[in-house]
């Protein structure tokens, strides 16, 4: 599994005129499930999601993680971020999970987020989004389960 995490202010998602999730300050996680992926790495994802240090502490040192401040979370799928951009033009996404696998992986990952931290909202799953975020920083990290 791949993630692209952003420390926003906000960030929201809209589907069809719909807000389907919105956050104030913690981490956007746009997340791709890539073939082979499982709980395993699913499970490696949330630890990494949840524990990687990117708030500042008292000394303004990237020292704190989204547990350690008590902040938001948006899981949003994004399957392109498993492409393969290695040659050519056009991306091939061969890595890319099945949509079924996808849809199967990110879901297990969702509900296991939702039943470590208090404050988890997501985007829906296959849909066309519009992702709205203010990145504060900006602080960007792509980060892998392996």
């Amino acid at each position: 599994m791949i993630t692209l995490i952003q420390r926003v202010s906000t960030a929201s998602v809209v589907v069809s005129g719909q807000t389907v999730g919105a956050i104030g300050r913690g981490i956007l996680a746009l997340v791709a499930v890539e073939r082979d992926d499982g709980a395993v790495q699913a499970d490696r994802l949330l630890d990494r999601i949840l524990g990687y240090r990117i708030f500042e502490d008292d000394a303004g040192k990237m020292n704190r993680s989204l547990t350690d401040i008590g902040g938001d979370l948006l899981l949003v799928s994004q399957f392109t971020l498993a492409a393969d951009t290695q040659k050519g033009m056009r991306a091939s996404f061969t890595p890319a999970a099945s949509p079924e696998d996808g849809r199967r992986w990110f879901d297990y990952l969702l509900l296991r987020a939702r039943a470590r931290h208090p404050l988890v909202a997501s985007g829906q799953f296959g849909a066309h989004m519009q992702v709205s975020l203010t990145n504060d920083g900006p602080v960007t990290f792509w980060l892998t389960a392996r």
